[in-house]
């Protein structure tokens, strides 16, 4: 496949994961938390406290989709594996960490005060372990790519 035509690929894919974020955080999380909240009214006071948590941990996600964005950009301008690319991978490790951690903390408070159930603390270890993932994966993906940037580098200094 041509760079151009992966960075194509890549930005599609970019798209559409943004698009399913701002369907998930902007209309399905209200909307169902609102429908709960009208058939259990003793938990309505929940509602902008979970809202505005879940909300917040979705800026890390744009960030990291906008890092993406960057990255396709220098793939389909021929500069894949690139110090540049290397950061831009490693912030996204960090992103995603943080993130996993700030959802597994915001459960632990949400809990403590008792806005949250040990059920939903539980299943939310699955978010949390889907982020440290995204995060190793992230990282040995930057380690590599800067590898591979030096290795390049090497190999265009010699003739």
């Amino acid at each position: 496949m041509e760079q151009k035509a992966l960075s194509g690929w890549l930005r599609a894919i970019l798209i559409g994961v943004g698009i399913c974020g701002l369907i998930v955080y902007f209309v399905i999380l209200p909307v169902c938390g609102q429908t709960l909240a009208e058939q259990y009214p003793e938990f309505s006071d929940r509602y902008w406290p979970w809202l505005g948590f879940l909300w917040v941990t979705g800026l890390p996600c744009c960030a990291a989709l906008i890092l993406g964005w960057r990255i396709a950009a220098n793939i389909g301008a021929d500069r894949s594996f690139s110090n540049e690319n290397a950061g831009y991978l490693k912030w996204i490790s960090w992103l995603a960490a943080g993130d996993a951690a700030f959802f597994f903390a915001g459960n632990l408070v949400l809990m403590a005060v008792g806005m949250s159930h040990p059920g939903i603390m539980l299943a939310a270890l699955l978010v949390v372990f889907a982020g440290i993932a995204i995060s190793a994966a992230a990282a040995a993906l930057s380690h590599l790519v800067k590898k591979a940037a030096l290795l390049q580098e090497q190999s265009d200094l010699t003739i």
